[in-house]
């Protein structure tokens, strides 16, 4: 009984990192380039 209770406490304490890790990272960079990639394929696109 006691190694499903130390597999919940770890698991409990996973959830509570990964999710404090997720709130500090940010998404602006990879969105900036993401938006700077469509408008280059819109530009390539019209020109033609």
């Amino acid at each position: 009984m006691l190694i499903p209770l130390v597999a919940a406490v770890g698991g409990g304490l996973w959830g509570s990192w990964a999710n404090r890790t997720r709130k500090a990272r940010s998404d602006g960079p990879e969105l900036d380039g993401y938006a700077r990639f469509r408008a280059a394929m819109e530009k390539s696109h019209s020109g033609g």
